[in-house]
């Protein structure tokens, strides 16, 4: 009995695509007549069948000349799209996706991977235009207004990312990622009120979520919440052990509580896990000094050099970050301090 059951569940769904591909084909003979379309069609059935069993290469020779032969066959044009999706070649999958949508603008399917293969390519201005065809095609369709919103966010153009970050929240109301890019989006309007509602929702919806709660904690600091945003953080590295983003904030949170030693501690933690924090090597830098910082208002030697050695550490990583002028000067003048103390002991 339980091998027969086995042989059903096997043969259900390879039956399943045999009939959709047999229904396919007879669409295709139906609309080829004969000559060369009926070879591209030929070419195209060899194909589906090779992508079947995992032959990508011999099938995108198979769509080659089957487009060769039609230049106006958009269903080999979005098979293509699809395989070179598959093997990781984006632009050949863009390109071939590009071309299913301009021979078939009623093609949902094909907007939808276009954008996102532009969206894996981290071309979001092109990803937005085809997520707002794919949108229009399936007004219901969840994940194309979450990736249309993420997408308008990373152009910064907040206002459409609420559009459909609204309406994807009308779909589904209890979606976390939503929720986070609201928050996200009304952190960097720096109205942070609303940046916590939006994050405690996401947190609802998705308990224990790191990134979530990473987010929150950043919020919370910018409002002065200083210990809950500890709280939230040192959770974070119970889940996420290597977090080093955690790390590199409750470094500025034990600076804020004036625990020197838990801050030089958490910034080094940080960099241990990724050397190439610049911020954690700048924090750790004013850590050194607030440590070293004497009753006379002298800094100790051993802990000055090691500041500076850090600071220079974060302009090496990221010569163009924020506030470089200011660490320039810091630089300077301890670098002078160091100087002036050298002559005294000579």
């Amino acid at each position: 009995m339980s091998n027969n059951m086995d042989v059903r569940l096997i043969i259900k769904p390879y039956f399943a695509t045999m009939v959709a591909l047999c229904i396919c084909i007879i669409c295709l003979l139906l609309a080829a007549g004969c000559g060369q379309e009926q070879r591209s069609v030929d070419l195209y059935v060899d194909a589906v069948m090779l992508k079947e069993l995992n032959e990508n290469e011999m099938a995108v020779k198979k769509l080659d000349s089957a487009v060769k032969l039609n230049k106006r066959f958009s269903l080999a044009y979005s098979l293509l799209g699809e395989i070179y999706q598959e093997m990781e070649d984006y632009e050949k999958s863009a390109a071939s996706y590009e071309k299913a949508t301009e021979l078939n603008p009623w093609s949902f399917k094909d907007y939808f991977n276009l954008g996102r293969v532009y969206q894996i390519k981290k071309k979001f201005t092109q990803a937005v235009k085809a997520y707002d065809k794919a949108c229009e095609l399936k007004p219901d369709y969840l994940e194309a207004h979450i990736n249309a919103a993420k997408s308008y966010y990373e152009i910064k153009d907040y206002n459409s990312a609420l559009i459909y970050g609204e309406r994807a929240e009308r779909i589904d109301p209890n979606v976390g990622e939503i929720q986070k890019m609201f928050g996200d989006i009304y952190e960097s309007r720096k109205d942070y009120g609303q940046a916590i509602a939006f994050y405690k929702r996401a947190l609802e919806i998705d308990s224990n979520n790191p990134e979530i709660m990473i987010s929150l904690a950043v919020a919370y600091l910018k409002t002065g919440r200083t210990s809950t945003a500890k709280e939230l953080l040192t959770a974070v590295i119970q889940i996420q052990p290597d977090n080093n983003t955690a790390y590199k904030h409750l470094g500025f949170c034990f600076l804020q509580l004036k625990d020197v030693d838990k801050a030089i501690e958490s910034y080094s933690r940080a960099i241990e896990i990724d050397d190439k924090d610049w911020e954690s090597h700048r924090g750790l830098g004013v850590a050194y000094i607030l440590k070293g910082k004497n009753a006379d208002g002298t800094v100790d030697e051993t802990l000055k050099t090691k500041a500076i050695q850090q600071w220079r550490l974060s302009l090496e990583i990221k010569p163009d970050q924020p506030n470089r002028e200011r660490l320039l000067k810091l630089i300077q003048y301890y670098s002078k301090e160091e100087r002036v103390a050298g002559l005294r002991t000579k």
